[in-house]
């Protein structure tokens, strides 16, 4: 019995899992180019050539007030970053990661003595309808909306996060 669980085990590790989960990038003519958010409206934009392609309702850190200071304040950053990850595997069904800190954030955390935290991401895990903030800094919408966004949104495209 136990040899049989063991077996199991190691085929659950080692079979590859399911790839339809993440949806394929779209042709590049379909891509954003850009991605801008609204903190104080909860609204993020995906465009290209400077037209609003997709725009979405929002779910931000616990402490959504003012630009993330250090790691584990809560809050969602505010500058000029870009993607650069597109995590599959997420816990968070799938994610995108913002590439916080910047140079900026890094030399203000570093005048102020502290870390300036990372692992920002535009992740899924929002119930449909759910409209408070939960994450810890991060930029949630619906599993639904991820799957688009995921399709839309390659590496290296920049994300604005205004206040």
């Amino acid at each position: 019995m136990r040899s049989w669980l063991l077996a199991i085990f190691w085929l659950a590790i080692l079979l590859p899992r399911d790839a339809s989960a993440a949806p394929d990038l779209a042709p590049k003519s379909e891509q954003a180019d850009a991605i801008r958010v609204f903190k104080s409206t909860r609204r993020m934009e995906l465009l290209r050539d400077g037209k609003v392609l997709h725009a979405y309702r929002i779910a931000l850190g616990d402490a959504p007030m003012g630009p993330k200071r250090q790691q584990g304040d809560e809050r969602t950053p505010e500058g000029d970053y870009r993607i650069t990850y597109r995590n599959p595997q997420s816990r968070f069904h799938l994610s995108l990661r913002v590439s916080y800190p910047n140079q900026t954030d890094r030399e203000q955390a570093r005048k102020r003595g502290v870390d300036p935290g990372g692992d920002i991401m535009i992740h899924g895990s929002t119930p449909p309808g759910y409209t408070r903030d939960w994450t810890d800094g991060c930029i949630a919408v619906t599993n639904a909306q991820i799957e688009e966004i995921w399709r839309l949104v390659p590496v290296g495209t920049p994300i604005r996060i205004n206040p």
